[in-house]
């Protein structure tokens, strides 16, 4: 396990200070540019004031947008399972009407 070290971000022009394990570092660093970004960008389009007002906007959108990507990684495993388990179907059927010749 790897020892937290403080990692200082900026977000929206203000410094914050994280404690982070080293390994996860680029990983915090990804999110805090992701998170800046999307702040700036409702903040550029005017129509949320505040910064406390801007980074719940922001965390709804990226929320939002986690949710509906789940959603469609569950749709795509159903969909998987169902094909999986017709040629499971499918081979067992082959297999029951063409028994091996021993």
């Amino acid at each position: 396990m790897t020892q937290a070290k403080t990692l200082t971000v900026q977000i929206l022009d203000k410094d914050y200070c994280i404690a982070c394990p080293a390994d996860e570092r680029a990983n915090l660093e990804n999110a805090a540019r992701y998170l800046d970004g999307k702040m700036r960008e409702i903040r550029s389009g005017g129509k949320v004031i505040g910064a406390d007002r801007v980074a719940v906007m922001a965390a709804l959108n990226i929320t939002h947008d986690l949710l509906h990507k789940k959603q469609r990684l569950d749709q795509q495993a159903d969909e998987t399972r169902d094909c999986v388990r017709d040629l499971l179907c499918r081979v067992d059927k082959a297999l029951a009407t063409h028994p091996d010749d021993q």
